[in-house]
């Protein structure tokens, strides 16, 4: 028996904002009201801070297995409840690709064993392994990754018969990485001719470039309604992409959902000047007028949720020249507070923040009892403090590739605490490992 009694939070939840007090007890949600006065096992003074639902991340690159000199389970789930993450959905280009269910239950071990945050893991599509997918378990396992166009790993899906045969068959929701193949090829050597290999970084969206997302995400959108899938589009990047959503029924009843990354709603392609490599991504940071779009998107409700899309590689990697150097960034981190500076700057309501980063996200994927400040959901929570600022710098990252793209950016808003399946797992710095994350399951 455990329980913590949060008192005089700023409750922020289903669009609504409101000061009271929150019971945890057992892991769960047991109360929320205006005042609660019991005796529990700790009692949290909240007053001046906020209490948001914990964000839910529904593209994270851990890199275990294979990749661990990046990062880990381990050091990157801790890195996401410090930056008020707690939960997320890891993606299946990890060394070996997880590509069977063997190999992605031995991933689940992992999380059991080392996850500070409550987890899920993909299910990855190749072009040959169909027969592994359809065995996939819809109520245990978040979602099926198809890689329509290269990028880290070799798990590109290019085979229209293939895309048709995961499209009609797919048990479950299907999450895409969509950029054309043929598209990037072209233009990358379009810009060797003209070059060699000292392309300058700023070229990384001309190649990977508005046509070839489009050409991409159009095809996805196309296949789901021709099968009537449960589609996913992920990291949209341009704005042009925008207008293949809608928002003309509730999200519940939605089949095909979109999803923005931090990177694409902060950075611009003016950034390559200054942060080079650092903000290579796949897909590209496109231009400012993009930037814009994706933001308009996610405020009117065609884009239904944010994510990271957190992908770290080592420094070294990173300082190598264009060509050479990995795409993708660390990011769980500073996500929320990104947001909340956002926030700030008048451009996102907090009750928006909820909505996309927690609410939309257990929405659409049908995550059970969590994502929202509710009497019998899970106790994941994180309370912020708006008026804090601090600077990103080497000595208070905790990713285990130890560099971030917002190093020098001072955020005015900081994660205090951060609540898992009902473990204090974060408080002012440090870390409760009493208790691991828990596998996220789905009502389905």
């Amino acid at each position: 028996m455990s329980s913590i009694l949060i008192k005089a939070a700023t409750i922020v939840n289903e669009g609504k904002e409101f000061t009271g007090d929150v019971l945890v007890k057992d892991g769960f949600i047991e109360r929320v009201d205006s005042s609660i006065n019991i005796i529990a096992d700790r009692e949290i003074n909240a007053e001046g801070l906020h209490l948001f639902p914990g964000a839910i991340d529904d593209q994270v690159h851990f890199r275990e297995p294979g990749l661990t000199h990046k990062g880990n389970i381990y050091t990157e789930s801790r890195a996401a409840v410090a930056g008020g993450i707690t939960s997320f959905m890891e993606m299946p280009n990890t060394v070996p690709n997880t590509l069977t269910q063997e190999l992605l239950e031995e991933k689940y071990q992992i999380g059991a064993k080392d996850s500070l945050a409550n987890y899920s893991f993909f299910m990855g599509a190749s072009n040959d392994n169909l027969d592994e997918v359809l065995k996939t378990d819809i109520k245990n396992v978040c979602g099926v990754k198809v890689f329509m166009g290269s990028s880290t790993g070799n798990m590109l899906v290019d085979n229209r018969t293939t895309l048709e045969n995961l499209f009609a068959n797919s048990p479950m929701l299907i999450a895409t990485h969509c950029e054309d193949e043929a598209t990037i090829r072209r233009n990358l050597a379009h810009y060797k001719e003209l070059m060699g290999d000292d392309i300058p970084v700023r070229y990384h969206p001309i190649i990977r470039s508005e046509e070839a997302c489009y050409l991409s995400s159009s095809m996805a959108v196309e296949l789901a309604k021709k099968h009537n899938t449960r589609l996913h589009i992920l990291h949209i990047s341009t704005g042009k992409e925008t207008h293949l959503f809608s928002n003309d029924i509730p999200l519940a009843e939605k089949r095909i959902t979109a999803e923005a990354c931090i990177h694409h709603m902060w950075f611009s392609d003016a950034d390559y000047e200054t942060k080079g490599n650092f903000i290579k991504w796949n897909p590209a940071v496109k231009t400012a007028a993009d930037r814009d779009e994706i933001l308009k998107a996610v405020l009117d409700g065609r884009i239904d949720v944010i994510a990271t899309d957190h992908a770290p590689h080592t420094l070294a990697e990173k300082e190598q020249n264009y060509l050479q150097a990995p795409s993708g960034g660390p990011l769980v981190q500073h996500a929320l507070v990104a947001m909340l500076e956002l926030y700030h700057h008048g451009k996102i309501t907090l009750a928006q923040i909820a909505e996309k980063m927690a609410h939309n996200v257990a929405t659409i994927f049908q995550v059970e009892k969590r994502g929202f400040v509710r009497e019998g959901y899970w106790a994941d929570l994180v309370l912020v403090n708006l008026n804090k600022p601090w600077q990103v710098n080497k000595g208070n990252i905790l990713y285990k590739c130890g560099w971030s793209p917002f190093e020098e950016a001072t955020f005015r808003s900081q994660v205090v605490s951060t609540i898992v399946s009902g473990n204090l797992a974060y408080e002012n710095g440090s870390f409760s490992n009493e208790k691991s994350g828990q596998r996220l399951s789905f009502v389905r």
